[in-house]
């Protein structure tokens, strides 16, 4: 019985603190891009296609190289986007570039 309701307390109580992130929601895209642009100096860094073709949605990484700051945008095809995660300390990795031609 003290296992079900500790279990019971521990699933409520995580459900009713919900992460930072999506306690901002959505809003219109260019709401957001405009905050992200002129707040926190964040600039598109990647994007990508995400979903079945019928329910497609973009995904967007925004970024500001001097603060670290990120932002990810999740953007359906009506406009809306949803900030589903952000933070601090974001870094790009490049990839090495790779010598043309033979050794030797």
């Amino acid at each position: 019985m003290f296992k079900k309701l500790a279990t019971m307390g521990l699933l409520f109580g995580m459900a009713a603190t919900a992460p930072p992130a999506l306690a901002m929601g959505c809003a219109p895209r260019d709401q957001i891009v405009q905050k992200l642009e002129n707040q926190y100096s964040e600039t598109l860094t990647a994007a990508g296609l995400q979903g079945a073709a019928s329910r497609q949605s973009m995904l967007e990484i925004w970024s500001n190289p001097q603060s670290g700051t990120y932002t990810v945008l999740l953007t359906d095809a009506r406009g809306t986007s949803c900030v589903v995660a952000y933070g601090s300390e974001f870094y790009a990795i490049e990839k090495p570039i790779e010598a043309e031609g033979e050794l030797g």
